[in-house]
């Protein structure tokens, strides 16, 4: 086997998964490591094991796209267990109480209004946000609780789906921002209506300008023995950053930044982050537009994209 072999391919590209249940999401980026024989690779925030649905992967260069998709609202359609709280806030957890269901349709869409717009949101304790450098969740499972502050975050869209009275669940469709929990939306309606709840099942269904409807599934996957058929599944880099606005720069302009300066292009947004082009479409990476309009190279691509 050669050294490059070894290795890893150096590929770049982002490929659109839809993430099964019952693995973490870094099991399921080993295994598709191992299959496209990848040098490097990462996913754009982690699916709980119970969790299914898009889970976008970044290779190579792509990387450096990740922290974007990150940032970007995510999509989510998910199942409340109501009359019981967990103390993980999902099936994975003990139920630490039950509470009979009394509700209707209306009192649901009610307490669901109070959960729109811009809110402070309570992390779950078994997360991976960490304190002192230990993620929440281990310190969770030696039985230590800690009073967690809120945090803002925003819901654009939350939508009743289906309410089934006769085995005390609910389903929603919720669009939100970063850093919001689906765990403790079920944790916090649960209490909200007084009956408790928590999360059964949970897909997400679109994270930026990227849907579910255009992932391939681990199984279709592995059943690939081609390389080069593989390799169709993948992406371009900017495909991930539909979100930003693109500028075009002078070869002139983009000689400069690609060494690091900042430089001025026409038509530049006044503020934020941009996609970067020269030569046509030839994707040179982000930058940042500075407060005296220039643009500071953030995240550029070798020979671009």
């Amino acid at each position: 086997m050669s050294r490059q072999s070894r290795r890893g391919r150096d590929i770049s590209g982002i490929l659109l998964l839809d993430k099964p249940v019952g693995y973490t999401s870094n099991q399921v980026l080993q295994r598709v490591k191992r299959l496209y024989n990848a040098k490097k690779l990462g996913h754009t925030g982690s699916l709980d094991p119970i969790a299914t649905g898009l889970l976008p992967l970044c290779f190579g260069e792509a990387t450096k796209v990740s922290r974007f998709l990150l940032d970007a609202d995510k999509c989510y359609l998910s199942t409340f267990q109501l009359g019981q709280s967990t103390n993980t806030c999902d099936t994975e957890g003990e139920v630490i109480s039950e509470r009979p269901v009394e509700i209707n349709r209306k009192q649901i869409e009610q307490a669901l209004s109070e959960f729109m717009g811009d809110i402070q949101q309570i992390p779950p304790m078994h997360s991976a946000i960490k304190r002192n450098g230990q993620p929440l969740y281990k310190l969770a499972r030696q039985g230590i609780e800690l009073e967690l502050e809120p945090r803002k975050v925003t819901v654009h869209n939350l939508k009743l789906i289906n309410l089934s009275q006769d085995v005390c669940s609910l389903e929603l469709e919720v669009s939100c921002s970063k850093g919001f929990y689906i765990r403790s939306l079920a944790r916090d309606l649960g209490e909200a209506l007084g009956c408790g709840a928590h999360v059964s099942a949970l897909r997400r269904l679109a994270v930026g300008g990227f849907q579910i409807n255009d992932a391939i599934s681990l199984n279709e996957l592995e059943g690939i023995e081609d390389a080069a058929q593989l390799d169709q599944y993948l992406m371009q880099a900017d495909d991930g950053l539909g979100h930003l606005p693109g500028v075009q720069l002078s070869p002139d302009a983009a000689y400069y930044l690609c060494r690091g300066q900042a430089v001025r292009a026409a038509d530049s947004p006044a503020t934020g982050w941009v996609r970067l082009y020269t030569d046509g479409m030839r994707f040179l990476g982000v930058g940042q537009v500075m407060d005296d309009g220039r643009i500071a190279p953030k995240r550029l691509f070798h020979g671009g994209s």
